[in-house]
């Protein structure tokens, strides 16, 4: 875990809100399902959390900074230039297997911005991707198949990895969706990102981002928001 400055460099209007295009040092830049929490100088008494969804250009070779596309939704207040204080990456992300073929990253309830950043290093190790959302991401690589929720039951038994996003409350839908038909087993490898508040980032083990999972009350937090589908279901 580390600290420093970042700075908004640019907002980008997709999926229903504002992403925004951060400039920091390299190894504050979240993988793929881990997060950073973002204060700046105004009144707001908490940070907010900032999800990878993209990569984005990169500056000069070998400069200590470098930029990501951070998930909506981000600060109304934010504009270009806006200087940030950031902590992270923070919590655990997907683990992306190297031998998957077919990955299927699922947005369960929301815009995908926190499951495509999955998309280009599983298409980098020649798998077949299927997005699954009901809204209309743009600004996909032409190889990535869109699905309708609809088919969430025949693309688990096609997948050998699953990256899924969920909000803590609809997370009984999940678990009723795949129980029913048995799909978590039918997934070799199936992980999940759970959206919960976190306002301490695993400092002050405040318990409100607290998840109930197999083995017990878990904090999203510090020991997610990423989980394996076994402790989950």
């Amino acid at each position: 875990m580390h600290t420093g400055r970042g700075q908004v460099v640019e907002l980008i209007l997709e999926e229903g809100g504002h992403h925004a295009r951060v400039s920091c040092p390299l190894n504050l830049i979240p993988s793929p399902g881990q997060y950073l929490l973002a204060s700046d100088a105004s009144d707001s008494p908490l940070p907010v959390p900032l999800f990878y969804t993209d990569s984005a250009p990169q500056g000069v070779a070998g400069a200590p900074s470098g930029d990501f596309i951070a998930a909506a939704p981000v600060p109304d207040l934010w504009t270009p230039g806006h200087e940030l204080y950031l902590r992270g990456p923070l919590g655990r992300g997907f683990t992306l297997p190297l031998s998957a073929r077919r990955v299927a990253v699922v947005a369960f309830d929301d815009f995908p911005s926190r499951v495509r950043g999955l998309v280009r290093p599983a298409l980098q190790q020649n798998a077949a991707v299927v997005l699954l959302c009901d809204s209309a991401p743009g600004n996909l690589p032409d190889e990535v198949e869109v699905q309708p929720l609809s088919v969430f039951s025949e693309i688990f038994e096609w997948a050998d990895y699953v990256a899924l996003d969920v909000a803590r409350e609809n997370l009984p839908g999940v678990r009723k969706r795949l129980l029913n038909g048995r799909q978590a087993e039918a997934a070799r490898e199936a992980q999940i990102l759970i959206r919960t508040p976190v306002p301490c980032g695993g400092i002050a083990e405040c318990g409100v981002c607290a998840v109930t999972l197999q083995s017990g009350w878990k904090l999203a937090c510090r020991e997610g928001p990423v989980f394996d589908w076994r402790e989950v279901g």
